[in-house]
């Protein structure tokens, strides 16, 4: 008898120390080519060269909304070029322009503006337009939402991983060539209960979208700037 209340007060204390009873878990893997870069290490800059660009905002059409409309829900996409534009500013190795005609018509608008006496910043619709060295755009190539579970005597751990895989392309506006970076991010939603008040589904972060957004893009501008640097359009 006394060897049995042993054996059950042996069981009873080794779950009361956090023994992982179960669990679900989902392999990590992350290609070379999108492993995190910081744009730190390519912003120390004092050259005299600074390239002309377009950051444009087409790389997420309604297309792509269409085959992946859970992006479109939690709102991927959003400020994508905004972001990107702020982290290859930060590197001091570009001058950034708008499309021309776009710029010809704000110049046109605020000129009509200033001869009403709306505006009294004159402005003289002449002169050249810095026109972009390359076209940049962003696209998406990896997105996925997974949990892993983790049961214990003290209860049930849910860690929901959000990870976003984007691509930065630069094309040539003369011979239309491109050349690409790539960076993948991800953020973290960890969410615990106690066995004996169950646990409710875990509810998906909206922060997590522009977490793992800026991880990835700041991987990816800062790759892109390195390839430059390796072709020798920037020096170190």
């Amino acid at each position: 008898m006394v060897r049995y209340l042993t054996l059950i007060l042996l069981f009873v204390n080794s779950i009361t120390h956090s023994q992982i009873l179960g669990s679900t878990q989902t392999e990590d893997y992350k290609a070379a080519f999108e492993e995190k870069q910081s744009i730190e290490e390519v912003s120390d800059y004092d050259g005299d060269i600074q390239i002309p660009i377009q950051v444009l905002n087409i790389g997420f059409t309604p297309e792509l909304y269409e085959f992946y409309p859970e992006l479109k829900d939690n709102r991927v996409g959003l400020g994508v070029a905004n972001i990107t534009l702020s982290y290859l500013e930060w590197t001091d190795r570009f001058i950034f322009t708008e499309d021309k005609e776009e710029i010809k018509q704000k110049m046109i608008k605020q000129h009509i503006a200033s001869a009403k006496g709306i505006s009294q910043n004159e402005i003289q619709v002449k002169g050249n337009v810095i026109l972009a060295k390359y076209f940049v755009y962003v696209e998406i190539y990896d997105y996925s939402v997974s949990e892993e579970e983790e049961i214990t005597a003290e209860g049930v751990k849910v860690v929901q991983k959000t990870i976003i895989g984007m691509q930065v392309r630069f094309v040539d506006a003369e011979n239309g060539s491109i050349f690409t970076g790539s960076g993948s991010g991800e953020a973290v939603t960890v969410k615990r209960s106690n066995l004996l008040d169950g646990l409710d589904e875990t509810k998906f972060n909206q922060s997590t979208i522009g977490i793992s957004t800026k991880k990835s893009l700041e991987t990816a501008a800062a790759r892109i700037v390195k390839k430059m640097i390796k072709r020798g359009i920037f020096t170190e």
